[in-house]
């Protein structure tokens, strides 16, 4: 599975976001699942909420399971904040420390994203890095 930032969802339905094609084009590519959290969701909702059909387009991502929604719930908590403290410099907001803590969980290891600056920085346990898409 390959976890999904705010951004290319942002960007998916979004015409005129500078990455629209670039995300469109490697969302086509992925054979993977597509995974996401609630912060990720909530973050891109909000932002597409001025586009005409944006959140509509989203839920409609969750809906038909191109994009899954995965659970977090009270033992993820100790590590989301301790990943928002530990990267506090950057800040780490909490939809980049759920999907951290998420790929630490479940084992996984690719990110779809536009920000590469800060998951580039982002470490799981063990020193290991994320492997970024696109």
């Amino acid at each position: 599975m390959i976890l999904v930032d705010a951004g290319p969802l942002i960007a998916l339905v979004d015409a005129d976001d500078r990455h629209h094609e670039a995300c469109a084009r490697s969302f086509a590519a992925v054979r993977e699942a597509l995974g996401t959290v609630w912060p990720v969701l909530t973050e891109a909702l909000f932002q597409v909420g001025d586009v005409r059909g944006g959140p509509a387009a989203i839920w409609t991502l969750i809906e038909r399971g191109a994009v899954r929604l995965l659970p977090l719930d009270e033992e993820d908590v100790p590590r989301i904040r301790e990943l928002m403290e530990k990267y506090a410099d950057l800040p780490m907001d909490l939809a980049d420390a759920a999907l951290v803590r998420v790929a630490e969980r479940d084992g996984l290891r690719s990110v779809f994203t536009i920000d590469r600056r800060d998951f580039n920085v982002y470490r799981l346990k063990g020193g290991r890095r994320l492997i970024i898409i696109p």
